[in-house]
C-alpha cells in the first residue's frame, strides 16, 4: 500500500473498531460480571467455548493448505527438511531452558511450603480422566499418534500432528509432479485464502467470546481460589515473565529484532488468548500476520503448528513448577537427584501430552507416576481450582515463544525479508492488523512473492 492509502486508511479508523478495544471491553465486561453476579457469569460457558469451536474447526484445513502449498511452490525437499531439524533443535533448547527456569524458581520461592496438606483428604473425582490418560501416555503411542488412521479422521479430530504429517506428504508430492500439480496447488491456495476469510468473518465475535469465556472462568473460581494458591499463581506469573523478558527477549535481540514491537504487532491476538485461555484461537491469524511480515510461507507452515506441540515454553514452566508444589504441600523433600530426573522425564512427555486432552494434567500425572519420589499424583486435586489461570499464563507464554522461534528458524534459514519484517514491526506497511489475511491477500496478489523470489 502507498503512503496515501496508508494515510486514509488511518483516517478512517475508528478506536472503538478495532479488535484490540472490542476484546479489551469484552474482558473487562466479563470479569465484572463474574465478580458482581457470579450465577449468570457462569451461564455465559457458551460463548467462550463456541467460539473456540469455531475457530478449532478451521484450523484444520488453514495448516493443510498452508504448508500444502508452502512446500509445493518451495521445490526444494531438503530445504523442508532442514526447515523441520533446525526448528526441531530450537524448540528442544528452549524449553529445556524453562524447565530448568521454572525447577530453579519453585525451590527458591517454595509456594507450597506450610500448606500441610493431606493425601486422605483428596478428593480423585476430578482428576480421574487425567490419571487414565497419563497411563497411556508413553513415547511409542506418540510417535505413533502421528500417523493417522485416516485422512478424514485427522481433521474430523483436529489433530494438527496428524494434519501436519499428511500435508508434508501430500505438498511433496505435489512438488515432485512439478507443472502437472500446479493446477492443484492453485486451486488449494485459492482454498486456503477463503478460509483465511471465513476467520475474518469468525473473529468479529472474539469480544463476545473472550469476554464470555472469563466472565464464567472468574464467576466459577472468583478470588477465594486465588487466594488460596496465591503463590504459587504469583510465582507461575511471575517466572513466565522473566522469561518473556529476559529469554526470548535475549533471543529476539540476536537474532536482529525487537520483543516489544513484535509483541505490538501481535498485540490483538495476545487478549484474545487472555480472555479464552487458548493459544489455538489464534494459530490462524499467527500464521497470517508472520508470513504477512515477510516470512516464507513455508517455514510459516512448518514452523507454527509444530511448535504448538513441541515449543511449549509457558507449559514447561508449569510442569516443574506445578510438581516441585505439590512435593512442598505434602512436606515431601525432593532430592536435586530426583528433580533433574524429573526434569528429563519432562522432556519427553510435554511432547507426548500435546497429543491427548488435558495434556498438561496428564504430563504431570505421567511424571508422577514414573518416578519413585513418593510424591502423590492425588495433588493434582489441588491445582484444579487454578487450573484455567494456569492455562491462561501457560497460553500467553507458549503464544509469544511461538512467534519468536517463527522469526528465529526463518532468520537462521534465511527464509524472511527483514526489510519487509521491521517495517511491518514499525507499523509501515500493514494498516489494519486486525485483518492480516486480508493484507496477505492482497500482497499476494500484487506479486509480492514472484518479486521477493
Amino acid at each position: 500500500m502507498g503512503k496515501a492509502d496508508k494515510q486514509d486508511g488511518v483516517k478512517k479508523k475508528r478506536f472503538y473498531s478495532s479488535l484490540l478495544f472490542q476484546v479489551s471491553v469484552g474482558i473487562i465486561v466479563g470479569v465484572t460480571l463474574g465478580f458482581v453476579n457470579p450465577d449468570i457469569a457462569k451461564q455465559l460457558k457458551p460463548l467462550g467455548i463456541g467460539f473456540i469451536k469455531m475457530i478449532k474447526m478451521m484450523i484444520g484445513p488453514i495448516i493443510f493448505g498452508t504448508i500444502v502449498v508452502g512446500i509445493a511452490k518451495m521445490g526444494d525437499m531438503k530445504k523442508v527438511g532442514r526447515v523441520g531439524v533446525k526448528a526441531l533443535v530450537y524448540f528442544e533448547l528452549v524449553t529445556t531452558i524453562a524447565l530448568i527456569l521454572g525447577l530453579i524458581v519453585v525451590n527458591i520461592v517454595q509456594p507450597g511450603a506450610g500448606l500441610n496438606a493431606d493425601p486422605a483428604k483428596m478428593d480423585m473425582k476430578g482428576i480421574s480422566a487425567f490419571t487414565t490418560g497419563a497411563k497411556s501416555l508413553s513415547t511409542v503411542d506418540f510417535l505413533m499418534n502421528i500417523i493417522p488412521s485416516s485422512v478424514v479422521d485427522a481433521f474430523a479430530k483436529g489433530e494438527i500432528l496428524q494434519i501436519l504429517f499428511f500435508s508434508c506428504l501430500f505438498g511433496a508430492a505435489l512438488s515432485a509432479m512439478g507443472d502437472k500439480g500446479k493446477a492443484v496447488v492453485h486451486i488449494i491456495d485459492e482454498f486456503t485464502h477463503g478460509m483465511f476469510k471465513g476467520i475474518g468473518y469468525i473473529m468479529r465475535l472474539a469480544p463476545l467470546g473472550a469476554g464470555g469465556a472469563m466472565a464464567f472462568a472468574i464467576g466459577s473460581f472468583g478470588s477465594a481460589t486465588l487466594s488460596t494458591l496465591g503463590m504459587l499463581l504469583a510465582s507461575v506469573y511471575g517466572t513466565a515473565i522473566f522469561f518473556v523478558v529476559f529469554v526470548l527477549g535475549t533471543i529476539a535481540k540476536i537474532a536482529g529484532f525487537s520483543l516489544w514491537k513484535l509483541f505490538k504487532y501481535i498485540k490483538e491476538e495476545f487478549f484474545i488468548v487472555m480472555g479464552t485461555s487458548s493459544s489455538e484461537t489464534v494459530l490462524p491469524r499467527i500464521m497470517a500476520k508472520l508470513e504477512n511480515a515477510g516470512i516464507q510461507k513455508s517455514v510459516v507452515g512448518l514452523v507454527i503448528p509444530t511448535g504448538y506441540t513441541f515449543n511449549l515454553d509457558g507449559t514447561s514452566i508449569y510442569l516443574t513448577m506445578a510438581a516441585v508444589f505439590i512435593a512442598q504441600a505434602f512436606n515431601i523433600n525432593l532430592p536435586i537427584s530426583d528433580q533433574i530426573t524429573m526434569l528429563l522425564i519432562m522432556l519427553l512427555t510435554s511432547k507426548g501430552a500435546a497429543a491427548v486432552a488435558g495434556g498438561g494434567f496428564i504430563c504431570l500425572a505421567a511424571t508422577l507416576s514414573a518416578i519413585n519420589t513418593g510424591v502423590p499424583v492425588v495433588g493434582l486435586a489441588l491445582l484444579l481450582g487454578v487450573d484455567w489461570f494456569m492455562a491462561t499464563c501457560r497460553a500467553l507464554t507458549n503464544l509469544m515463544g511461538n512467534c519468536v522461534a517463527g522469526v528465529v528458524v526463518a532468520r537462521w534459514e534465511d527464509s524472511i525479508d527483514m526489510a519487509r519484517f521491521h517495517k511491518v514491526l514499525n507499523n509501515e506497511t500493514v494498516v489494519e492488523a486486525e485483518s492480516p489475511e486480508q493484507e496477505l491477500i492482497e500482497r499476494e496478489e500484487k506479486g509480492w512473492a514472484k518479486e521477493k523470489a
